[in-house]
């Protein structure tokens, strides 16, 4: 079940993390958000498809406002002559900038020019990112914060070749205090999934906790994308108690 997917079922907490590459048939592009939470706030959210979009929704309106609702609630994916996805309210400028470039690292630097790392001390959560071109080009970022308070930004080109996929996460994948931001460049994960759906699952399973009081899962969003540019595309959803499925 977990073939390829050994790096994540590795972490005991990523965070929120995003897996691009491309299916096995090398004719479907991919891209995976998942969300994990350990606080009531971050808890309280679930991933809903409005329009063609992923969002993050609040599943608890009273609880998720004891967290920071900016940092809790945004677009996560955007699919336009393009996929943008992130774990914040960069997407909306990443989705601005897909069709002003041919260079996914571009696209991602210029459009990202302004943001800097989560203001939530102590962790200050990194800010992961990325974006899917037409004609299999994509790149994955991160901004985090440095020991001096300053932002440090990495964009890495990501080659699409098929049955494999790259990975970044906002943090390291230990469950301490403080978390430790993501360390090094993205990691190599093997797409087994023949759907939209079978890859879901495959990354919901990965996430699972051999600990079952803290089992951190809240969401993970699959998008399978035969033509970015026709916007023809499967979105698979899965929060902690239901399924959902969207076909374009």
């Amino acid at each position: 079940m977990l073939k390829g997917l050994e790096s994540l079922a590795s972490m005991k907490y990523p965070g929120r993390l995003i897996i691009i590459g491309i299916d096995k048939t090398g004719e479907n592009h991919i891209v995976i958000y998942a969300i994990t939470g350990r606080s009531a706030a971050s808890k309280a959210r679930k991933l809903v498809i409005e329009r063609g979009t992923v969002w993050t929704k609040p599943t608890d309106e009273a609880v998720l406002r004891k967290g920071n609702i900016k940092l809790l609630v945004y677009p996560a994916i955007y699919i336009n002559k393009g996929i943008a996805v992130s774990n914040g309210r960069q997407t909306e400028d990443i989705k601005e900038h897909l069709t002003r470039s041919k260079d996914p690292v571009e696209v991602l630097l210029y459009s990202q020019k302004h943001w800097d790392y989560e203001p939530d001390r102590p962790n200050f959560t990194p800010r992961i990112s990325g974006c899917i071109l037409p004609h299999k080009k994509a790149a994955l970022s991160i901004i985090k914060r440095a020991s001096d308070g300053s932002s440090i930004k990495h964009v890495f080109e990501i080659p699409l070749l098929a049955g494999r996929g790259k990975m970044i996460a906002t943090y390291k994948g230990e469950n301490r205090e403080p978390l430790s931001s993501f360390q090094g460049e993205p990691l190599d994960v093997e797409l087994e999934g023949k759907k939209a759906e079978e890859m879901a699952e495959l990354v919901y399973q990965a996430l699972a906790s051999k600990n079952k009081k803290k089992d951190f899962r809240i969401a993970v969003a699959c998008v399978f994308s035969r033509n970015i540019v026709q916007k023809e595309f499967d979105i698979y959803i899965i929060n902690r108690h239901e399924r959902t499925k969207n076909r374009t």
